[in-house]
């Protein structure tokens, strides 16, 4: 048997925190967006139990320490499976970038291998399981627009009016996202998102006011090591969008345009540039739609 999934990207439309716990883990309140952009898994069952991962990317570890495999391996541990999984990678999200890659090919494994070994678990049940690997893979797994509280786990779905086009780009450096959290707790926080503004806009289709009300307070923190950030945050804003933003811990901008002529022409001066080492032009998506 044999079952390919998307994994879509996500960006941020807002990113506060509010609080750290005993754990280490901070709570947070944001709103999550799935993109069309996607990495490509494709999942068989073999009869000898194993489980390995292949990628057309060779910086992409094919481990157990990639999160693919450490899902199969929990599922596996946790319901007593006794098959394997062959499984490939087309990656196309960038990586350390702030968009849920890993998480989201994570999410992924969950939904293909419920599948491929027959285990009849609920999207709910999925999410218990896979908040214990990582905080952003049950977003991952429902998908679409949604609030996200708690480290990430608590998700109220939005129902999103709004029509917009996107640009998409990352530079060539790689951020920590463990960095920037310990960047910002050593810090004050002088700006925090209207998140409920930028909720009510969705709902009302109202792309200047979700605009208006989305900050990242992470921003701040990466954008004072890496100019490069804000450089192409300027260039889209100069050439048509209604707002530029980093998505994450970064480093990767994220441009809202309320045309998609406009977004051809804000891709093209960010491309002329050479600042941005992947560049996409794209638009959000409800995955349980497509």
């Amino acid at each position: 048997m044999e079952i390919t999934k998307k994994a879509y990207a996500k960006i941020n439309l807002g990113l506060d925190v509010l609080g750290k716990r005993d754990d280490g883990y901070h709570l947070v309140k944001m709103i999550m967006q799935n993109v069309d952009i996607f990495d490509t898994l494709t999942f068989r069952d073999t009869e000898d139990g194993s489980i390995t991962l292949s990628a057309n990317d060779e910086n992409i570890p094919v481990d157990d320490s990639n999160l693919i495999c450490k899902v199969a391996r929990q599922l596996k541990e946790a319901y007593g499976v006794t098959k394997g999984a062959q499984i490939e990678l087309v990656k196309r999200i960038p990586v350390a970038a702030g968009m849920a890659g890993g998480s989201t090919d994570g999410a992924a494994a969950y939904k293909a291998l419920n599948e491929l070994w027959n285990l009849g678990l609920s999207d709910e049940e999925l999410c218990k399981l896979a908040v214990k690997l990582g905080a952003d893979i049950p977003y991952c797994i429902v998908g679409g627009t949604a609030l996200s509280e708690g480290i990430g786990e608590v998700l109220t779905p939005i129902d999103s009016r709004a029509d917009y086009h996107l640009v998409v780009a990352k530079p060539d450096i790689m951020v920590s996202t463990g960095w920037v959290y310990t960047e910002l707790d050593s810090t004050e926080i002088s700006r925090h998102p209207d998140i409920d503004a930028v909720k009510r806009a969705l709902e009302e289709g109202d792309v200047q006011g979700m605009c208006d009300n989305i900050h990242n307070v992470l921003e701040p923190v990466t954008t004072a090591k890496y100019d490069v950030i804000k450089d192409i945050e300027k260039i889209l804003e100069e050439n048509g969008a209604v707002k530029a933003f980093m998505t994450g811990s970064g480093p990767t901008v994220f441009a809202v345009f309320d045309d998609e002529k406009k977004a051809g022409v804000g891709f093209d001066a960010v491309k002329k540039s050479g600042l941005a080492w992947q560049l996409f032009l794209t638009k959000p998506i409800d995955p349980g739609r497509v």
